[in-house]
Formats: structure tokens, sequence, C-alpha cells
């Protein structure tokens, strides 16, 4: 379930972690601990996903948006985080009355809601003040990355009061996988010289965790990398290795007083 935990008693009350496809209750290629693909998961199953993990990272709710492959960021006040429900993760479905709201990111200052980014070889990007009691979560697929995404939810973060802001890239396809057409390579290298690489086979390639590092330094936030390639490890899901694989999800939550619940 939990690739990787920093627990907030020993990050300034602030909690990150990735979860990997090991255990939970999906079957088939979405295999393990999946929580995404409401299209096509068993809904039951999905939602136990989603509340096993909310219990093992002793939250009250797991905050989802429809990712769009954009620069949108939400932000997310009390009175949201209070609504949310384990089968939220349902309102991804087509066709549901009440859709997820369509963002690429998410800021709150709200304790005791992880903000969740799920993810099959896009770049989580969890961010953090937490001096400021700020907190965000971005999708930095290709698109949403070299459309600003960072830049926009730092911004964000930054009207909430946060200055001294921490950064953790999760799983994500690595630059020895992600080939790309030569146009689009070159292209995007003209533009984002951090992104240039090779496939270990040879091919034009994109480095989007070089690019994301490259931008979070421009903004002043001290990034960290715990990103192996989801492409190369079986035990996370990757749309590239796996066409119609499950999502893992990058999260991130501040630490909730007993006292306040």
């Amino acid at each position: 379930m939990l690739r990787m935990r920093i627990d907030p008693g020993a990050n300034h009350g602030v909690g990150v972690a990735f979860t990997d496809r090991r255990g939970g209750s999906s079957l088939g290629p979405l295999g393990g601990f999946n929580l995404g693909r409401a299209d096509a998961d068993d809904p039951a199953s999905l939602v136990a996903n989603v509340g096993a993990l909310r219990v093992a990272l002793g939250v009250r709710g797991i905050a989802l948006v429809h990712q769009v492959h954009g620069a949108e960021v939400m932000r997310l006040g009390a009175p949201e985080a209070q609504a949310i429900r384990d089968d939220d993760v349902l309102r991804e479905a087509p066709g549901r009355p009440d859709p997820l709201p369509s963002a690429d990111a998410m800021v709150t200052t709200v304790a005791g809601v992880a903000l969740a980014i799920r993810v099959a070889d896009c770049l989580p990007v969890m961010l953090a003040d937490p001096g400021a009691g700020v907190i965000a979560a971005a999708h930095a697929g290709r698109a949403g990355l070299l459309a600003g995404v960072l830049g926009r939810t730092v911004g964000r973060m930054r009207d909430a009061g946060a200055r001294d802001i921490l950064g953790w890239i999760g799983p994500h396809i690595c630059g020895r996988c992600y080939e790309v057409p030569r146009e689009m390579a070159d292209r995007v290298w003209r533009d984002h010289p951090a992104t240039r690489s090779q496939t270990s086979w040879g091919t034009p390639a994109l480095d989007l965790a070089a690019e994301a590092h490259s931008q979070l330094e421009g903004l002043g936030v001290t990034a960290v990398g715990l990103d192996p390639c989801t492409r190369e490890h079986e035990e996370l899901f990757s749309h590239r290795r796996d066409p119609g694989s499950g999502r893992l999800a990058g999260l991130v939550w501040i630490r909730e007083d007993p006292a306040q619940r």
C-alpha cells in the first residue's frame, strides 16, 4: 500500500506519502491497490482501497480532483474538506450527476485532510510550508508541467501565506523510459532544455523530473526526488508498461490536533 511515508512527527507536522499497487481489493490489470479508474474497477473495491488508505494515514478524508492535464489549481476550504467521503472516488465514473471538480492541483490550510494526486507515469508533486501551515499537491504530467502548473500552485500557496516551501516528487516515468516522437522532443527541448534525455534504447525522450526540479528551484522551492521509475518497477502502476493500469497516489497532509476533531 505505502511505498514510502514521511511521518508528520518527523516533518514539522506535515505528512507525505506515495502508494504502490501492493495489497488492496482490486483485481486484474488494476490489481492491488488501485486508487483511480472508476470507469473500470469494481466500485466496492475502489472505495475499500480509499478507506484503507485513509485509515493507514490517520486522516479524516482524502481529497480528490478530476485531473485533466492542465494548470488549474483548486483551493480546498473547510466546507469542502468537511464533505469529503471515501466514495468520492466513484464521482469520476462517466455520467455521474455530481462529478469531481476538474483541476490538476490543490492547495489547503485545513488540517486532517490528505490532498491526493493520482498517477500512472506522470509526476505527483507534494508541496508544503510547515511553518505557515500551507500544503499543496500537483499533477505534473507533460502537458501540465509545461503549461506551468507548478508555478501556479506555488503562487496560490504564497497567496495563502506560504514562504518557505519544500517539495517532494514521487514515482514517475524516468527520462530513460519516456520516449516521445523526435518532432515533439525537439520542440520541448528547445523551450525546456532540462527535459533533454534519451531512452535506454537510444531514442528521443523527456526527463520530466529534471524539468520539475529546474522549475521548482527557479520558484525558490527546495525539492527532493522520492522517485523510482514507474515503468521499470512492476510494483508501481504504469500506463506506458501496462495500458489500462490502475493509479497510485501521492499525498500530503497537515497533522490534526485530536482536540480539534
